[in-house]
This record gives C-alpha cells, structure tokens and sequence, in this order.
C-alpha cells in the first residue's frame, strides 16, 4: 500500500508564486519516479512535470522556464515551485508515483486557482 500526500494548493494572483509538495509512504521500491499532473475543468489531465529514478526531468512546454520539479530521497518527497504563475495554471494538480513493476499511484489531488 501506497500513500501521497499533496499540501501547498491554494489561490494566488496571476505572476505569483506557490510551492506544492507530496510526501509519498507505504511499500515503496528504491528506484521510483514521481510527479506532478493536472486537469482543469473539461480537460483532460495533462502531465506538468516528472522527475525520473535517475534524477532526469521533464516538463510540458506551457510551463518550462516558470515551474521546478525537485525531490527529496530520503523522504520521499517530490516539490513544485511554481513561479509567474497565470490563470491557464488554474487546475487540480495531482501527484503520481510510478514504480516499474507496481504501476501508477496517485494523491487525491490539491486545487490552484490564479485569479485576481
């Protein structure tokens, strides 16, 4: 069994800043990748960032330059700095644990509007 925890979700103005984080527990294999996704209301959910088991990233192009994926091993814990943020941001953004022979596990997501 597998748990994530999200924490950091919340309402910013647009050009503002949030970090999310997600603190995963359970049986978990050494070798893992984590991650962020959202999905916005009518569409469909979208990977934003993912940091690999050999310390590689990857991110969608609407938010290179202005979000950073980051982790902490020991804890097991993965972080989303998200800066400049703007409205096309607004979504529930979930965090996802990818292990190899396990598959997808998922946190119950944590909400970020960008509004003024």
């Amino acid at each position: 069994q597998v748990q994530l925890v999200e924490s950091g979700g919340g309402l910013v103005q647009p050009g503002g800043s949030l970090r999310l984080s997600c603190a995963a527990s359970g049986s978990i294999d050494r070798d893992y990748d984590m991650g962020w996704y959202r999905q916005a209301p009518g569409k469909q959910r979208e990977l934003v960032a993912v940091s690999t088991r050999d310390s590689s990233t990857t991110y969608a192009d609407s938010v290179k330059g202005r979000f950073a994926i980051s982790r902490d091993n020991a804890k097991n814990t993965v972080y989303l700095q998200m800066n400049n943020l703007k409205p096309e941001d607004t979504a529930v953004y979930y965090c996802n644990l990818y292990m190899f022979f396990r598959g997808d596990y998922w946190g119950q997501g944590t909400q970020v509007t960008v509004s003024s």
